[in-house]
């Protein structure tokens, strides 16, 4: 981003060397997961003390928010995790991944949480296995997800059970019952930047 000054014709140009990145999530596929791990790595190098990420999806497949939460795990410096309208599925998992303290949920916004879905076609065998698969992944989000909320491992998968398995739909003070969401607002999302002046 640069800046031209025409106040001074001495001032040639004041350049935002290191702009802070905010990080919009709203799908979960392969292409979603690449760029957030490579804007995650990127937001290391502005000097931004803390990463955002604005989450607004009904999400998407299970093995790119695995690769999103790698990311997460990996970094160096708080993450925010922001909900704006909603956060299903794939979302809301990812919502629980925000540090302790830095889980913001619009107060009119929703979150959904339910079991992985095996989408396997073929002969039974086959059948068993994708079966099989989503069981492991359910009781690894679900545990991970009790522990980002300060939750015994069984916590949200005793609920779900209790639920049947449908669909769990959250509104912010319920979010913020279980402590998935930390605060019932947005943030202010202020950008500060330092600036050199170059002179001829």
């Amino acid at each position: 981003m640069h800046w031209t000054s025409d106040i001074d014709p001495k001032i040639k140009e004041i350049e935002l060397r290191k702009q802070p990145i905010m990080i919009r999530v709203n799908k979960f596929d392969e292409e979603s997961a690449k760029k957030f791990s490579a804007e995650m790595g990127a937001a290391h190098n502005t000097g931004q003390k803390v990463i955002p990420v604005i989450i607004d999806s009904y999400g998407g497949q299970v093995y790119s928010l695995m690769a999103m939460i790698s990311a997460i795990n990996h970094a160096e410096i708080p993450v925010a995790t922001i909900v704006e309208g909603k956060a299903m599925s794939c979302g809301a998992i990812l919502f629980s991944f925000g540090s302790d303290g830095y889980r913001f949920m619009d107060p009119n916004a929703t979150v959904m949480i339910h079991d992985v879905s095996s989408m396997d076609w073929g002969k039974v065998e086959e059948l068993k296995a994708g079966a099989f698969e989503a069981e492991r992944l359910n009781d690894i989000i679900y545990t991970m997800m009790a522990q980002n909320c300060g939750k015994k491992d069984d916590y949200f998968q005793k609920i779900v059970d209790k639920k049947k398995h449908a669909d769990w739909f959250l509104d912010a003070e319920e979010a913020k019952k279980h402590n998935l969401a930390q605060h019932l607002r947005v943030p202010k999302l202020a950008i500060k930047v330092s600036v050199d002046i170059d002179f001829e």
